[in-house]
């Protein structure tokens, strides 16, 4: 085999993967076996024999995951820009460009879950469809099941045995079609109509397969039915695809992943070149053995035999605790004494769980002890209500047929448009067949009393406002927001203090937008959209955050950590009790505790309790079934049924005068809050203004300033900042002033201040 640079410190697999070059490879890679190594070494390979970049596609699950890849290929391969992404955002891409084959225009909008949820409440009230008493929740969920098989709304059909494809049979294509009146789709259109779209036209389908002439996929054993059927279309001219996954780690059947889409690899690939990666570089040889052992029950997985050659290491802790608050407290303590003797960091542990409800007791544990940690939840920070509230103005002003946006921000915040004008504008645009939007620009002929018409037309100007600046940067479209809603002041106005961590949130946003500006290649709404509504579980995880990391089992997978705790390892709960009677699910549930093990490098505690407050009963646990398929010989047992709590520790990490002295610590000082009315800080602006014209005041950072600022300009007087955009000595500033109207200013050239600081 020739030797390259690119294979310097690779095995004999990793080199073997790496420089194959054309054909169908199947990479087999088991946990902690270099694989992102492998994926972007032989990535810059290609590029290196000549492969030209634009022809290169790589797709993965996650943006964390996508990010990495890049910055080592970028690092392998500087100055190639090689298309990096999840399968969702580069459906994105393609409906940007290509979706009018399925009704789309290029600005259309994703709509997150609770927005999709919406959406379909509505089309059952307006289509008065008997729902047979299913929540939209459960309907919905059907739905997006159809869609992740490839069952369009047009082909599918109730069937006997099964309620609730009746009421989906009706709900299916009214919500649909309901979406495509809307511009928008919701996540699994993002694959549905790509597929479809490759599918039904030959044309397209050969022109990207052109285009694309090498597709790497990381994580094969997740993709679904439709993800499965793209990669096909995009292989069958230039049948150089890469596929690299581990059927023992395919944990996402009940989001659609299909393990008989790399299990069956061969099949649809005869000449493919299979290479197993089967040399563990994260975990210690016990810890190895015990995953091992455990998924060889498993009967849907291609043989590998791991191994490692860091050594045996320590026995994995299988630890028996009287009840969940007990487990918590023992597992909180352990890492403390680790953290307080020097041995560990916070950040060296991660805890998993099945279920987030298992995560409470863990919580509490954790403040008691003093250990910092973080939770891992998914699309927390873009889901808040004032985060939405804000980029809900974006969304309708790039896309006037988005209903959604437009119900959401119609009274946001409250300017006395209550439900009943909002539902006679939704039934006359439903009349009319018009976005709501559209029916709020004539709301006279709605019938709506004429004050009541007035306040829809003054937030239909608003609208306006906002769209003329859609064009323009990113974080000053936001600006543009706030200044025209008054969002900001009137949360400033309540002064609760939820409504203070509102606006943090917001500054926050303002601060993303800024970075995404400054970071951007295309840049633009619907791209930095996009990347807000389609985050991922672990894309919001702090991974450089000096703290202990609490997420599900199912976050967990790619990630790694010194120490690992898997808690509640029962039956009903791993396995969950859903598939204690399904072979199937059985097996599922083997390789997410699989997942969980194998993410421990060097420490793993496994845990299950005697009684456990589940669901809120009180229940007599019982060991999981799989305990009973690793090594237990090998193990370390402890049975911890009787446990000190942490307030009677014979040896209290925080002595008793040091914890007292934290406890009275004072409160930070609240920041100082700037008024916002510009009318009543005339004086003192003013006063300021007289100053700077007798001596030159000294020049502010352009990094002070934020939106809706109350500044002073020595000639204009005060005014307020309404829209920021750029970075570092670029950075400007659109100014409205009381007296001299709206201005722009290079503020570090600028002589404006704040007006108190």
């Amino acid at each position: 085999m020739p030797s390259t640079k690119l294979t310097e410190g690779l095995n004999a697999a990793q080199a073997e993967a790496v420089l194959h070059v054309d054909g169908p490879l199947l990479i087999l890679a088991g946990p902690g076996s270099g694989k992102t190594r492998v994926v972007t070494h032989r990535i810059a390979h290609l590029l290196e024999q000549g492969v030209p970049a634009h022809a290169i596609l790589a797709l993965t699950f996650t943006n964390k995951a996508a990010e990495e890849m890049r910055r080592r290929v970028g690092t392998l391969a500087p100055g190639q820009r090689v298309w990096l992404s999840t399968f969702h955002r580069f459906g994105a891409k393609l409906l940007r460009k290509y979706g009018d084959y399925v009704g789309l225009s290029p600005n259309f909008t994703i709509y997150d879950a609770g927005d999709a949820r919406k959406t379909l409440k509505r089309v059952i009230e307006a289509q008065r469809l008997q729902t047979g008493g299913y929540t939209a929740d459960r309907i919905g969920h059907a739905i997006s099941d159809a869609k992740n098989k490839l069952i369009t709304a047009d082909k599918f059909k109730a069937t006997s045995g099964r309620p609730i494809s009746h009421v989906v049979a009706e709900a299916y294509p009214a919500y649909q079609r309901k979406l495509i009146e809307s511009d928008a789709v919701d996540f699994d259109d993002l694959l549905l109509h790509v597929a479809q779209m490759l599918h039904d036209n030959p044309e397209l389908r050969r022109e990207l397969d052109r285009q694309f002439r090498y597709v790497l996929v990381d994580e094969y054993q997740d993709t679904n039915r439709a993800q499965y059927v793209i990669l096909r279309a995009l292989s069958v001219d230039y049948p150089n695809l890469a596929a690299t996954g581990d059927p023992d780690q395919s944990i996402y059947g009940w989001r659609g992943a299909d393990i008989k889409n790399i299990l069956e690899f061969e099949r649809d690939y005869p000449n493919v070149k299979v290479v197993r990666l089967e040399q563990n570089y994260r975990s210690t040889g016990l810890i190895l053995q015990a995953a091992d052992e455990l998924i060889a029950h498993n009967t849907q997985r291609k043989q590998k035999r791991l191994f490692t050659e860091k050594g045996p290491g320590a026995p994995v802790r299988l630890a028996v605790y009287g009840d969940q608050d007990k487990e918590a407290s023992g597992i909180a303590r352990q890492i403390r004494e680790a953290i307080d003797s020097g041995e560990r960091r916070a950040s060296d542990f991660a805890i998993f769980y099945r279920i987030n409800a298992l995560s409470r007791s863990i919580e509490r544990a954790l403040r008691e002890a003093r250990v910092p940690f973080q939770m891992v939840r998914g699309q927390e920070f873009f889901q808040r209500k004032e985060i939405k509230d804000v980029l809900a103005y974006c969304q309708l002003a790039a896309n006037p047929r988005d209903d959604v946006a437009f119900e959401r921000t119609v009274n946001t915040p409250a300017r006395g448009i209550g439900k009943k004008t909002i539902d006679a504008l939704a039934e006359h645009a439903y009349r009319t067949g018009s976005p709501m939007l559209e029916a709020a620009r004539h709301a006279d002929a709605t019938g709506l009393p004429a004050r009541t018409a007035k306040k829809v037309q003054a937030f239909v100007e608003i609208i306006d406002d906002v769209t003329r600046a859609v064009t323009g940067s990113v974080e000053e479209l936001l600006g543009v927001v706030l200044d025209r809603t008054d969002y900001l002041e009137k949360l400033k106005a309540t002064g609760d203090e939820e409504d203070q961590n509102r606006i943090e949130n917001i500054q926050e946003l303002l601060t993303d937008a800024r970075q995404f500006d400054e970071q951007s290649d295309e840049g633009g709404l619907e791209e930095y959209l996009e990347r807000a509504w389609l985050v991922n579980e672990t894309d919001n995880w702090e991974n450089d955050a000096d703290k202990v990391t609490m997420m599900t089992l199912h976050a967990a997978k790619g990630l790694e950590f010194p120490v690992a705790y898997i808690v509640a390892l029962e039956d009903g709960i791993l396995p969950h009790e859903r598939s204690l009677q399904d072979p199937n699910q059985l097996e599922e549930e083997r390789r997410l505790a699989f997942v969980g093990i194998t993410r421990a490098m060097q420490n793993l505690q496994l845990s299950y309790v005697a009684r456990r407050d589940y669901r809120g009963q009180r229940r007599i646990a019982i060991p999981s079934s799989f305990l009973m398929e690793m090594p237990r010989g090998q193990m370390d047992v402890v049975r911890e049924e009787v446990e000190v709590q942490l307030d009677t520790w014979d040896a209290d990490p925080w002595d008793a005068e040091e914890l007292e002295e934290w406890r009275q610590e004072p409160p930070p000082a609240p920041a100082k809050r700037l008024p916002v009315d510009i009318a009543g800080l005339m004086t003192t602006a003013a006063a300021l203004a007289d100053d700077s014209a007798e001596k030159a005041l000294p020049r502010v950072s352009p990094e002070v300033f934020r939106q809706g600022m109350v500044v002073v300009h020595p000639e204009f007087g005060p005014g307020k900042i309404v829209a920021l955009s750029g970075s570092g000595k670029g950075r400007k500033a659109t100014i409205r002033f009381a007296k001299a109207g709206e201005r722009r200013f290079v503020l570090a050239h600028s002589p404006v201040r704040p007006a108190q600081g």
